[in-house]
């Protein structure tokens, strides 16, 4: 999440030339393209309170893009036991910097507000996804030995909204709420469907038409009915972050509202992997480095969010397309090599100190991300300063 790689094929033979495996730009693109859309939420949120439009541009962002964010991961992720290397990779690429960027907002907060709390079981804002990550990688062995592991995880999703104990601690509301797309993401692969159907090769234009008008849809009814959605709380069961009755939900079916969202955002995510590019492009690298602009991005946005100037910001279809094209413009500038370069401390630590051997941290490298993404092998051997080599 090479991460974009197909599913392993069978050994070379002895005496043969492995031929290194083929990057598909697709599995890059839709990476960057979901980015993209968690800053896009992000960035629109203030101006939802006061423009019906904004409100139901975020509702459709919402509907899917973490869903398809999961699915992604899943897809990359393994359900064999894992190596000590592997669950290494959980303590640097996720646990450690976790810990780094709650106390980088610890500290926001108090500088900024006066005012912070260090509390490592409540994630800060975006970071709520590297703990899901973390725990999607523990469980999927346990939910490969399975039977209709999809099932059951649907199943965990629905009945894990009634139970009030269940809540952000930890981000363990979202983890369970979301764990069916990433398990469907791994069975994907596990199943070679991508493969077997051709779901990556030239599409039809039906399939184009298909995927537009899905949208066409969801956008008319998120708009249409944006009064029913602001009363029944959409957003907050969008965001899979509390129990049912918390949000209003205190009748004995909340759960069909849950199974009702997780079908729309199945069908929005279907419609959005149609739509995205198969070949390469300039920006498709950029989808190597989305945990660069998943983790800096809200600290980007922190000022423009928390001073006001998105409130009340008239008229809508000024700011709604500069909110747009700043969303991207900050997606892009993030995930640069000089952003990387002064960051990859931060993002990608690998403090060998912390084990007792230290090559675990170091065993390699900065070669993929906690999405699965995999970089070129070339980007180890680039000198820290200096030079660098394109990607």
């Amino acid at each position: 999440m090479t991460g974009s790689s197909p599913p392993p094929t069978a050994a070379t033979p002895t005496g043969s030339v492995a031929r290194p495996r083929r990057r598909l730009p697709f599995w890059d693109n839709a990476r960057f393209a979901c980015i993209v859309l968690v800053v896009l939420g992000h960035a629109v949120q203030r101006l939802t309170y006061d423009s019906d439009i904004a409100l139901g541009l975020y509702l459709v962002v919402y509907a899917f893009h973490m869903p398809a964010f999961a699915i992604i991961s899943g897809y990359f992720s393994k359900s064999d036991a894992p190596t000590k290397t592997q669950m290494a990779r959980v303590i640097t690429d996720i646990l450690v910097p976790y810990v780094i960027f709650e106390g980088l907002w610890t500290l926001t907060k108090w500088l900024i507000e006066g005012r912070a709390t260090a509390d490592l079981t409540e994630p800060s804002w975006t970071l709520w996804f590297l703990l899901a990550l973390g725990i999607f990688r523990l469980v999927l062995p346990y939910l490969a030995l399975l039977r209709w592991p999809l099932a059951w995880t649907v199943a965990i999703s629905i009945g894990a909204g009634y139970v009030a104990g269940i809540d952000s601690t930890f981000s363990l509301s979202r983890t369970l709420g979301l764990l069916p797309f990433f398990t469907l993401g791994w069975w994907l692969r596990e199943h070679d469907i991508v493969a077997r159907f051709a779901l990556l090769d030239r599409r039809p234009w039906w399939v184009l038409a298909g995927g537009l008008g899905l949208f066409a849809v969801a956008g008319w009814a998120a708009w249409f009915f944006v009064d029913g959605w602001r009363s029944m709380n959409l957003r907050e069961w969008l965001f899979y972050d509390e129990n049912y009755a918390a949000i209003g939900g205190t009748q004995w079916w909340a759960g069909g509202v849950r199974l009702g969202l997780m079908a729309v955002a199945l069908v929005l995510s279907a419609a959005f992997f149609a739509l995205v590019p198969r070949g390469g492009h300039w920006w498709t690298h950029f989808g190597q480095y989305t945990m660069y602009v998943y983790l800096l991005h809200s600290f980007v946005l922190y000022p423009f969010r928390e001073n006001g100037l998105l409130r009340n910001a008239e008229p809508t279809w000024i700011w709604l397309p500069l909110v747009v094209l700043l969303s991207l413009v900050i997606a892009l500038g993030l995930a640069t090599k000089p952003v990387r370069w002064l960051f990859r401390p931060l993002i990608e630590p690998r403090p060998a100190w912390l084990f007792a051997d230290g090559r675990l941290a170091r065993r390699e490298g900065r070669r993929s991300d906690p999405t699965g993404s995999r970089r070129p092998r070339e980007e180890e051997r680039m000198p820290r300063h200096g030079p660098r080599r394109h990607d």
